[in-house]
């Protein structure tokens, strides 16, 4: 198929990818009667369980009256107030783990009431066993809460069953929110880029536990939310509750097992928000930064000490459409990225946590999905930071996202300052798609990028697809072209992708072409002059026995060529995962891959790997105990081939919760690369992480690191108090210190930085 032209090979994939469903989905993964929907799963061996529902069917069977009150309920975690009492509440739940379809072991209760600027959510969460309710975790974000008992709430204000606002609560009132684009799909186990986990919305939230259980109170200002201007109006919604004592995973408006709450399409309704306000819809947020620097390289000392303001502004044109203005724009407060050992030829990927280009940034998004980021065509990492990771000044910025309708619109303009000897630079991008269909969309995107003084542009242009085809089948991709000084022709690219993902099956193929001149040079693309095509196949069989919950046989192949058809990357994949009721987990994976280099690729000082071909093996056993102990820990094993020689990685994490308020997590990994041609050396990475969350506004972390590759140790230290919603004060530090040439650490160098920071959030 490489021989063929990139329009032919596409027009097969596509081909392919619709014939494979309907080879390896059987009868049993079609649509079936509510009747048959809310029946247990089968008991037959190998049985798939409950087919998807119909959205349709979700939306009007489960359908929920928004209460209108004048005044709306105190925050404060007892549903005791007047407006509560005559509220209706659902109490109906169904698990989706581990008996789906069945009724929830124990009791749920929801009510929700709005005002002309709120939206309130009571909860009151029963169980039989309250002392065995899991709640370790109280710091806003932290992941530990997703694997505790919580409550999730998931709104689709445009019923576009695409993107959605998602608010998780526990116990001991900790928050977690994120934004949703294309239903959250793109990657099962990794991160999605259509799950936004790093976006914070203006909101608050108070719980406590009770003698019969958990309660919560949650007051989202419809400021934080984006949705039509139309009254009446009526939004998707849906509820999911973990019991991990239980291990149990609850929703109102059923989602099988295959997919995950963020599946909108599936929710029910909350119908009838009348006359809802955001006031004038102007909010500022000003800053003001101080603090001081001290740097030593051998015996030079160089202080400084610095001190900053600036602002950012939000407004809403209309409810629906937001314009984002920011002035001498700061990151001071942005978390430290976590280390990583890299043993490719190629770079890694961190992700993007600095506050101004979160929200809304599944609205730019054009590139491959699945795990791995092969190709994404804008990567707002390259705006303001320049290779070596030093912070680039941004003098300013505005960014319009939103919806108009079934438009989608996002445009961003952002300019930096001269810097490190280079010029300033201009950063435009906009983003247009359309919504087709029910949860489809086609699109375009088109990124400048533009150097003072005449230094130079980079511009790259792009049509892009995700349709969606019944409850199962998915099919994206895109066709993109690069312009730039540095080559005489445009550079281009193009991906396909079908997906298959029912609650048995996930099946996909995909196939990228990335020419020999594509030059994103605001995105991320770690390799061009390939095409490479993956299938991927898995299931997920359940055998009711020996304590699995779950089994997840997966192979994949991928095959890469260079532009002339040569094979240059090989990987067969077979793994086997098994889930246990206990949610602890077993991986084993075994690899063959082929790997071809054309030029010498320098692994670390003085290693260098040769030009050849090379045939090795990759063998994993991994064990994962179940996160929701107060002890918890991972152990990875990986003996693998590695070019002409031998590697043997070992990977260890333990993570502690000691109280509520207190916890740390330590990790350790080493590579030991023997019997290569180019010799024999070992990297280690170190971590430790301590949080101490003296109540869910107020919070502590600290990181430290150490990177044998790069010779060096960092520290990272960041308290926050969130002192009113949307309001923060950051005190920052950070040290490096580095022993680049064998000295001691103290002697080579050592960077040392402190910053505090204030921000005010003022709403008209």
């Amino acid at each position: 198929m490489s021989a063929l032209p990139l329009r032919s090979r596409l027009r097969y994939a596509a081909l392919l990818a619709l014939a494979l469903p309907a080879v390896a989905a059987p009868a049993w993964a079609q649509q079936v009667t509510p009747e048959a929907e809310a029946m247990p799963e089968a008991e037959a061996e190998g049985a798939p369980g409950v087919a998807a529902p119909a959205a349709e069917e979700n939306r009007v069977r489960f359908q929920l009256p928004a209460v209108k009150v004048e005044r709306g309920p105190v925050i404060d975690g007892v549903l005791g107030d007047e407006e509560w009492r005559g509220a209706p509440f659902i109490d109906e739940f169904v698990q989706q783990e581990p008996l789906e379809g069945q009724p929830s072991t124990v009791r749920t209760e929801v009510r929700v009431l709005y005002d002309s600027e709120n939206l309130y959510l009571g909860l009151l969460a029963f169980d039989s066993s309250p002392e065995s309710v899991v709640a370790t975790e109280m710091r806003r974000d932290g992941p530990q809460i997703m694997n505790e008992d919580n409550f999730q709430i998931i709104i689709d204000t445009f019923m576009d069953s695409r993107s959605a606002y998602m608010f998780v609560v526990s116990p001991l009132g900790a928050m977690l929110d994120q934004q949703v684009v294309q239903e959250g799909e793109g990657s099962r186990r990794g991160v999605s880029s259509n799950i936004n986990l790093q976006w914070d919305g203006v909101w608050e939230t108070s719980a406590r536990r009770t003698a019969e259980g958990w309660a919560a109170e949650i007051r989202i200002p419809m400021v934080t939310l984006r949705f039509p201007s139309a009254s009446p109006q009526s939004w998707g919604i849906n509820f999911m509750r973990n019991i991990p004592n239980r291990n149990e995973v609850a929703f109102w408006a059923p989602v099988p097992r295959a997919y995950s709450i963020t599946r909108v399409s599936l929710a029910g309704t909350l119908a009838g928000l009348e006359d809802l306000s955001r006031g004038r819809d102007l909010r500022v947020k000003p800053f003001v930064a101080t603090g001081g620097e001290a740097e030593r390289r051998g015996d030079v000392s160089t202080d400084a000490a610095h001190g900053d303001m600036g602002l950012d502004v939000k407004y809403g044109i209309t409810p629906s459409l937001n314009l984002d203005v920011t002035f001498n724009t700061d990151f001071a407060q942005a978390e430290a990225d976590n280390e990583q050992v890299n043993l490719t030829r190629f770079p890694l990927f961190y992700p993007e946590k600095r506050e101004f280009f979160l929200e809304n940034a599944g609205l730019f998004n054009v590139g491959t999905t699945g795990s791995g980021q092969r190709a994404d065509l804008f990567f707002t990492r390259q705006i303001g930071l320049n290779e070596s990771g030093d912070e680039v000044p941004i003098i300013g910025g505005a960014r319009l996202t939103g919806k108009a309708g079934r438009n989608n619109i996002a445009l961003m303009d952002i300019q930096t300052d001269d810097a490190f000897g280079q010029p300033g630079e201009n950063f435009l991008v906009a983003r247009y798609s359309r919504d087709i269909l029910s949860r489809s969309e086609v699109g375009g995107i088109l990124i400048n990028r533009e150097t003072g003084g005449g230094g130079g542009y980079n511009r790259t242009y792009a049509a892009d697809a995700a349709l969606a085809f019944g409850p199962s089948l998915r099919i994206n991709g895109f066709l993109a072209q690069t312009d730039s000084p540095e080559f005489a022709t445009p550079g281009r690219a193009g991906y396909f992708r079908g997906h298959w993902l029912s609650p048995a099956w996930d099946i996909y193929l995909d196939h990228v072409d990335l020419g020999d001149q594509f030059n994103a040079g605001v995105g991320f693309v770690p390799r061009v002059g390939v095409r490479s095509t993956k299938l991927h196949i898995n299931r997920t069989p359940r055998p009711g026995k020996w304590g699995i919950r779950v089994m997840t046989p997966m192979w994949h192949i991928v095959y890469t060529t260079d532009q002339t058809g040569r094979l240059v990357y090989r990987e067969l994949h077979h793994m086997i995962r098994v889930t246990f009721d206990s949610n602890a987990a077993f991986t084993l994976v075994y690899n063959r891959n082929f790997e071809r280099l054309d030029e010498p690729f320098r692994v670390r000082r003085g290693i260098v790997i040769e030009p050849g071909d090379f045939h090795f093996y990759d063998l994993r056993i991994g064990y994962v105990s179940n996160p929701a102990r107060r002890i918890s820990y991972g152990v990875t094993y990986n003996p693998q081939g590695f070019y002409d020689g031998h590697r043997e990685d070992l990977a260890f994490t333990l993570g502690s919760r000691i109280t509520s308020k207190f916890s740390a997590a330590a990790s350790y990994s080493r590579n030991d690369v023997t019997n290569l041609a180019a010799g024999d050396f070992v990297t280690q990475l170190g971590s430790l992480r301590v949080d101490y969350t003296f109540s869910p506004t107020l919070s502590l972390r600290t990181l430290t690191q150490y990177n044998s590759s790069s010779e060096q140790w960092s520290t990272s230290a960041r308290f926050r108090y969130i002192y009113r919603p949307g309001s923060d004060l950051y005190v920052v530090y950070d040290e490096v210190r580095r022993d680049i040439n064998g000295l001691p650490i103290t002697e080579e160098f050592r960077d040392r930085r402190l910053i505090i920071k204030a921000t005010y959030l003022v709403s008209f």
